[in-house]
């Protein structure tokens, strides 16, 4: 048919996005972004070994009792500038401190 054809070829591409203007971090956060609210809550696809890998990339070490909790988020103890430290990572990959 080719009605359907030209009612697809007159829609907009649904699957394209711009960038946000409202001041909104990524979904992802980058060496260069982080999401001021982190950690943010949500459905975490990181394992135990890539938590532990991004927490030690942020500059800390000796990343123990490392759980994920009910709101999706990493909880660890590390160490970084020398002091012991609870750190935090959310799904978007922010590492944060308490």
């Amino acid at each position: 048919m080719i009605i359907p054809a030209l009612l697809l070829a007159g829609s907009p591409a649904l699957a394209q996005t711009t960038p946000s203007t409202d001041g909104e971090a990524p979904a992802v956060a980058t060496p260069e972004t982080t999401n001021p609210t982190a950690p943010v809550a949500g459905a975490n696809s990181f394992t135990e070994a890539q938590a532990k890998e991004r927490i030690e990339a942020a500059g800390f070490s000796d990343v123990s009792a490392l759980k994920l909790d009910d709101q999706g988020v990493w909880q660890a103890t590390a160490m970084k500038d020398g002091k012991s430290a609870a750190v935090a990572l959310d799904y978007q990959g922010n590492v944060t401190t308490k």
